[in-house]
């Protein structure tokens, strides 16, 4: 049989529909974030095998049952490739089923981490985790060492509070931003904030998060069916990477901050509480730095900003954060926060 594979516009409703029917039919709902849907044709142009992309990763897979055991899937995997390859990602990763990651492990995909009963975690690099660990290694410091993550967007002093809490603490705090540009602060824009705010902490070590600590834009929600679901397999999965990056610095203690209006971060940290101890990890729940009588957010942070009200900023910002807000090199951000419809789950 004749096939043909092409891009499916999100416009095109009929094609969509057919690509939802397959996934639906084969355990899978369409992923929120894509920015690439494929689509294998039979001869009589009925979609036959899908597959999709978002930013590095491979996701939203499924073939009819009528046409599986004919290597179709090799066919779509082979042109999501093509197409990163064209966009200049060599370095891909991908989200599977258990079920189905000895089929891709096949085409040269390599175990990054798993959830059990739920979805495995590869990248298309054999040495690719375990050299990103070897690489933290070299930073692996003596005594007492603990974790915290951020997104900082912006840092605030809720942030710097948080750091500075978790480094009185111990001997080395190793600090990870997560890096992936889905914010409205750009990464390179949440490093220098960062690195400035934290810049009187000897003993703070920053890393990017790489790739690595998933954020909750890469996360796949589309093999689990609820809102619950999604935050416990996407902390579950966070976790087993972290343990191993924990463990290649010696960390025995993990912070995060406190989120008393957030129920997904609340059900995150509850599980985090429950697993870290299992792999010899603390978890200390810092309370909200707050400001008349408020938790210092980001999301406030962000809110004020897209009102015009820059000046109330500065008092649920570090010095040098606000610095920058009032630089003309802000004035992008600035201008795209304010454009921005919702900037409270950004």
């Amino acid at each position: 049989m004749a096939y043909s594979i092409s891009q499916v516009s999100p416009g095109d409703k009929r094609a969509m529909a057919e690509i939802d029917a397959l996934l639906e039919r084969e355990g899978v709902r369409r992923d929120r974030n894509l920015d690439y849907i494929c689509a294998l044709y039979d001869e009589d142009y009925r979609v036959a095998a899908t597959g999709s992309c978002f930013g590095p990763t491979l996701r939203c897979f499924a073939v009819s049952a009528g046409h599986q055991g004919e290597g179709l899937l090799n066919q779509v995997v082979t042109h999501l490739m093509e197409v990163q390859l064209e966009r200049g990602n060599l370095r891909l990763f991908l989200y599977t089923k258990e079920s189905t990651a000895k089929f891709f492990g096949d085409l040269g995909f390599y175990e990054i981490a798993r959830v059990s009963g739920s979805l495995v975690f590869m990248e298309n690099r054999r040495d690719g985790f375990a050299g990103y660990l070897r690489t933290l290694e070299l930073a692996r410091r003596s005594g007492r060492s603990a974790a915290l993550v951020m997104n900082a967007n912006p840092f605030t002093l809720g942030h710097q509070y948080l750091a500075e809490t978790a480094a009185a603490s111990c001997d080395a705090l190793h600090l990870f931003l997560v890096s992936e540009d889905a914010s409205l602060f750009p990464f390179a824009v949440r490093k220098k904030l960062v690195t400035e705010g934290v810049a009187h902490l000897p003993n703070v070590v920053c890393h990017d998060s790489g790739p690595y600590i998933i954020s909750s834009a890469t996360f796949p929600s589309y093999f689990l069916k609820d809102e619950a679901a999604v935050i416990e397999g996407h902390a579950r999965l966070d976790l087993a990477i972290f343990v191993r990056i924990a463990q290649a610095l010696g960390v025995t203690v993990r912070y995060v901050g406190e989120e008393p209006t957030s129920q997904v971060t609340g059900l995150y940290n509850q599980i985090m509480a429950a697993e870290l101890p299992k792999a010899g990890i603390g978890c200390t729940v810092i309370p909200r730095k707050e400001a008349e009588g408020a938790p210092i957010s980001a999301s406030a942070v962000r809110r004020l900003i897209r009102a015009g009200r820059l000046e109330e900023v500065r008092a649920l910002v570090p010095r040098t954060t606000y610095a920058y807000l009032t630089s003309p090199e802000a004035r992008p951000v600035i201008d795209r926060i304010r454009r921005a419809g919702d900037v409270t789950h950004y």
